[in-house]
């Protein structure tokens, strides 16, 4: 009986037919960026101070000034304090002119912000001293809806097909991304963003098992695999660049949010277009569709199947697999999650941090883009050139080391706290990217597909960490980025303790203890 492989092999590896797929794929991954750091652009500080009104039912004639310096304490640099108040009285005007005010409290009637500062989530929803936290807790949400979204979505696509689930998890992303900018309360919000990545995970960049999942690496070609995935992050970072000149353009939160969701409702004419597994359709048993499938996509190709071969078309046997304690039996297969997992907390600690680098975000975001587009195509020459295990050291260490010096840099610094960050952003981008790639060929085929998974987890469990991180923050300004700065560097050391994965063939067994080098003068069918 003939492999799968065999009629991709017939119908063409990486044809118009996959081409066609790969890009229409990708398409929601334009939206993605929006999706997962939209937030940050919504959050941006404004001055502020504690709405002191009480004082102007005693003195309905004080100006503005005149009402800030009987009511509000200043600093040590002679500022107004932004979250503390002098508590009222029911002193007369005259009194509290002379005497003054010495007794303070913290905001009791909510914040004054300027008048032509435009809605923000900040603003509108008094996202300021100690609702402060709550911003970085709402991006924690969010990635916590990225670990669900695989428990539950993940498990329904393999019962359910590929197709209808990817349409399905489309459909709730534009109801709920949409709906996040009608809601009246910022826990609704963060209700509304965590459905909303529930099925964002579906089409989410950072998880191109599941949104590839049909595509590359069950229409793709072995030897195409690579480079189909690596192309779809880069439009993920084409997204990143559009977002800077989105969240520009448009300042008021609500509408931002409808501008940025909103266009996933035209992604609707995926059911006419986007077809169902062929592989799936094999192991459900549903023959003569699937030869349906694949004749279809051998005809856009300019290919034919041969009949004979089509006729060998049957149900595949499964194979026992691995459980996930077999990740963790072996040494190296311990240290790929961990690497994954540093890799995943230093993208995360500086996508999130664009704000607080001191030069302009849209700017700084702009550029996070134009070299997150850079990082992702370079990979595909870097992993052919230098292999994955020198890649995978060289960035990792890169990136630490550039939060590392960060922290070193003083705050009066912003284009040189700009720059590391830039240069750790395409370090960590190329890390990210390449983790995947790495991943999946270290792991034996009998838990591939259990390992990818937990490597992907303990990617989300970075995700979920990396907000929580930056409230460190508050005690002392180098604690962020030494963690986000000491993680990729033990990872990138580990690296230094795996195999190479170029030129070999993948292990299909557990008791193989590393990849074997490829003997043959044929292509390789593993590298890029």
């Amino acid at each position: 009986m003939a492999e799968f492989g065999d009629f991709i092999s017939a119908l063409g590896e990486f044809g118009l037919y996959q081409k066609l797929l790969v890009l229409f794929l990708s398409l929601p991954l334009l939206l993605n960026p929006f999706q997962m750091i939209g937030q940050v652009f919504m959050v941006v500080d404004v001055p502020h101070y504690c709405d002191t009104s009480w004082i102007l039912a005693i003195g309905p004639n004080l100006t503005e000034e005149e009402q800030l310096n009987l009511t509000l304490p200043r600093d040590a640099d002679g500022a107004y304090e932004q979250c503390y108040m002098y508590s009222p009285v029911d002193w007369d005007l005259g009194s509290i002119m002379t005497y003054g005010l010495n007794a303070t409290e913290k905001c009791s009637n909510g914040w004054v912000y300027p008048s032509a500062q435009p809605p923000s989530l900040l603003t509108e929803f008094d996202l300021v001293c100690d609702r402060k936290d709550l911003n970085d807790i709402s991006q924690s949400i969010y990635m916590v809806g990225l670990l669900l979204g695989a428990m539950i979505f993940g498990p329904l696509s393999d019962r359910v097909g590929r197709q209808p689930i990817f349409l399905i998890s489309i459909l709730l992303q534009g109801l709920f991304s949409v709906g996040v900018a009608f809601v009246p309360h910022f826990y609704v919000y963060m209700a509304f963003r965590c459905v909303d990545t529930l099925a964002l995970r579906q089409t989410n960049v950072s998880d191109p098992e599941l949104s590839f999942f049909f595509s590359a690496t069950e229409w793709v070609g072995v030897s195409s695999r690579p480079k189909a995935v690596l192309i779809s992050h880069c439009f993920f970072a084409i997204g990143q660049m559009i977002l800077a000149g989105l969240s520009y353009g448009i300042r008021n939160w609500r509408l931002l949010e409808i501008a940025g969701s909103a266009p996933v409702f035209a992604l609707f004419f995926y059911i006419w277009v986007l077809p169902e597994s062929a592989r799936w359709l094999v192991t459900k048993g549903r023959i003569e569709e699937a030869k349906k499938v694949l004749q279809k996509a051998a005809s856009i190709n300019k290919r034919t199947i041969p009949p004979a071969l089509l006729e060998q078309l049957k149900p595949e046997t499964q194979t026992k697999s691995g459980s996930a304690l077999d990740v963790f039996r072996k040494k190296h297969l311990r240290k790929v999650t961990l690497i994954m997992f540093a890799g995943s907390l230093v993208y995360y600690g500086l996508s999130l941090n664009v704000t607080s680098f001191g030069l302009d975000i849209y700017l700084t975001q702009l550029a996070f883009g134009v070299v997150e587009l850079a990082a992702r195509y370079s990979c595909i020459f870097l992993l052919q050139w230098f292999g994955r295990k020198k890649t995978q050291a060289v960035v990792l260490l890169l990136s630490g080391l550039m939060c590392l010096i960060i922290i070193c840099i003083p705050e009066d610094q912003p284009v040189a706290t700009t720059v590391l960050a830039i240069i750790g952003k395409f370090t960590a981008t190329a890390s990210f990217s390449t983790s995947y790639v790495y991943t999946a060929e270290l792991f034996p085929t009998v838990i591939r597909q259990t390992g990818v998974g937990l490597c992907s987890m303990s990617a989300r469990v970075a995700g979920i960490m990396a907000p929580l991180i930056r409230l460190l923050g508050q005690y002392h300004r180098a604690i962020p980025m030494a963690i986000f700065g000491s993680a990729p560097v033990v990872g990138g050391l580990l690296c230094f303790l795996l195999p190479e994965t170029r030129g070999t063939d993948l292990v299909d067994d557990i008791g193989v203890a590393t990849p074997q080098l490829r003997m043959s003068l044929k292509p390789c069918h593993t590298c890029i």
